[in-house]
């Protein structure tokens, strides 16, 4: 099989993960955590909020208070991601629609039927976003926030402080409009689909530090810079079997890691590539 059609392939897979994910996130939230009282958090959190608070329709609202974020995805990441990130939102809330007309109760405990849900849902989101989509918006914004800081302030920050900070936002509004259970609970989803996601996706909230060995890197800096907005650190490295090479070391969010493997496939030049999770950097001036 050719390079192509293995790469088209790759794509096709990574779409049909993306709608099995978006399909297990609706099921978990429409089916387990709603009739218990729980709520989905980021983005979704603020949707079944608005749904409840004025009795319009559930994927209405959450898909109406995803499309500001997708709009921002697409000037900020791209079109490639874009589509996926509005395939995943669309699956997603048609499954709202779908499965909130579909007999199914759980009968047990609260606490156990919304830790079983947080951990569906944990899994749903963990297959959207290592195939390169996203079902949340504040996953977008804190993307957006990392990316103008560092372009700013030449700083790499972690994605974690703002998405936390977001969905306190989504708790506090809850706790004060709907009930403090409903909140509690819905931090309880949070936790465990957070859990599940750290585990699948390697924090996916933090850094990413990657690292290119090639011998003329010259080419595909040019590309990382003018594409990317994104500088890169070289040095010069021997291999006991290549020979002379250059090391690239490249510090990128887990959203922008895609691009940055997109645009690495896209010279014929051979590379060796390895990509690590950074918590902190720091920038002693």
């Amino acid at each position: 099989m050719s390079n192509n059609a293995n790469k088209s392939y790759s794509e096709f897979l990574s779409y049909i993960f993306i709608i099995t994910g978006a399909l297990m996130a609706s099921f978990s939230v429409a089916c387990i955590l709603l009739p218990n009282d729980a709520l989905d958090y980021g983005t979704a959190g603020l949707g079944i909020i608005a749904s409840k608070l004025t009795g319009l329709n559930l994927s209405a609202c959450v898909f109406a208070a995803f499309l500001p974020f997708i709009i921002a995805g697409f000037f900020a990441l791209g079109t490639h991601f874009t589509i996926k990130a509005l395939i995943g939102s669309a699956v997603y809330t048609i499954g709202l629609e779908i499965f909130e007309n579909i007999p199914f109760t759980l009968d047990t405990e609260h606490f156990i039927a919304v830790a079983f849900g947080g951990a569906i849902l944990g899994g749903g989101l963990s297959m959207i976003l290592r195939f390169g989509g996203c079902i949340d918006g504040s996953e977008i914004l804190a993307n957006i926030v990392v990316d103008k800081v560092s372009e700013k302030t030449g700083k790499n920050i972690s994605m974690t402080s703002i998405l936390v900070s977001f969905n306190i936002m989504v708790y506090a509004l809850a706790f004060f409009l709907l009930n403090q259970n409903s909140a509690l609970l819905g931090l309880l989803v949070y936790i465990v689909a957070s859990s599940i996601i750290d585990h699948f996706t390697d924090h996916f909230e933090s850094i990413k530090r990657v690292t290119i060995i090639t011998k003329n890197p010259d080419a595909m800096i040019d590309k990382i810079r003018n594409d990317m907005k994104k500088t890169c650190t070289v040095m010069n490295s021997y291999g006991a079997i290549a020979g002379k090479n250059k090391t690239v070391i490249c510090y990128v969010t887990y959203f922008e890691l895609r691009k940055l493997r997109d645009i690495i496939d896209s010279f014929e030049e051979k590379a060796f590539i390895t990509v690590s999770t950074i918590d902190e950097i720091h920038i002693k001036s």
